[in-house]
């Protein structure tokens, strides 16, 4: 298990070579610093906080939210081989997804009012989906989406894998889980399980925790009373979210229609402070 769930305080990012696959890295900063992007592209998703970012001689300003629960996301895409500094405006907090990649393209700022909001499922299976570096965005392998779930429901369900090339019902995804919780003491439950593997892992997840999915059916449950956040970053080879249910629970997709969404969904929008 501690190769797949690191604990809040024990990781400060995650590369390829430590996660043991191809193209994804994952991490998380707070203040000023300076870095550069490498042979991998990146998305610096502003957690909480705001801040400026100056990319090779380009200024960019990132709009602030206090936290992940108080508002829509800012985000910088960079790409490969850039270097650049992170100016912080008071305490502020970056996700730093990327994927290594072959093409130099063009940086690109997305508002928090350009990201697409997608409530998914139905009842208790109600989510919400802000869909950041979708599939159409014209980076290399990177795709970031940040998931919020209400208490007490159940996310990436029914439970579901990206680890099979079967375009177009499926596509390999390398992917990490970084979980934030809207309380202290918050929790949730997460699967992860491949019985072509031997994989059967089933753990509590709290805030700041990160979980490495390199394959597997996997699906979250939020404890009652705690509303759950997690940043979910993809790669892979293919520019496609495409996924296959578990078979033994697929039913539960046409179950939904008789279900109305949780009123409590969306639990962000564009215009909240």
């Amino acid at each position: 298990m501690s190769n797949l769930l690191l604990r809040n305080g024990d990781w400060d990012q995650v590369t390829p070579t430590e996660a043991d696959w191809r193209f994804l890295h994952f991490g998380v900063r707070r203040g000023s610093f300076e870095a550069k992007t490498g042979d991998t592209e990146v998305a610096l998703v502003l957690l909480g906080g705001g801040c400026a970012v100056v990319a090779d001689g380009v200024g960019f300003e990132l709009k602030g939210r206090q936290h992940v629960f108080a508002g829509m996301p800012s985000t910088l895409y960079l790409p490969r081989d850039t270097t650049y500094r992170v100016e912080a405006r008071g305490e502020v907090e970056l996700a730093i997804c990327g994927a290594r990649c072959d093409v130099r393209r063009e940086p690109a700022l997305i508002s928090p009012e350009s990201v697409e909001i997608e409530v998914r499922g139905a009842g208790n299976a109600t989510r919400q989906i802000n869909h950041i570096i979708k599939p159409e965005f014209p980076a290399e392998r990177l795709l970031v989406v940040e998931v919020f779930t209400p208490s007490g429901n159940w996310s990436s369900y029914p439970p579901h894998k990206h680890d099979a090339d079967r375009p177009p019902s499926e596509v390999v995804l390398e992917e990490t889980y970084y979980f934030r919780t809207a309380r202290p003491g918050g929790y949730a439950v997460q699967r992860l399980y491949s019985p072509e593997r031997d994989l059967d892992l089933t753990c509590t997840v709290r805030d700041g925790d990160l979980l490495l999915v390199p394959y597997g059916y996997h699906t979250t449950a939020a404890a009652h009373g705690y509303d759950l956040y997690y940043l979910n970053a993809l790669a892979g080879d293919r520019r496609s979210m495409a996924s296959a249910d578990d078979p033994t629970h697929a039913w539960i997709r046409p179950a939904w229609d008789g279900l109305a969404p949780d009123p409590r969904v969306p639990m962000v929008r564009p215009t909240d402070d």
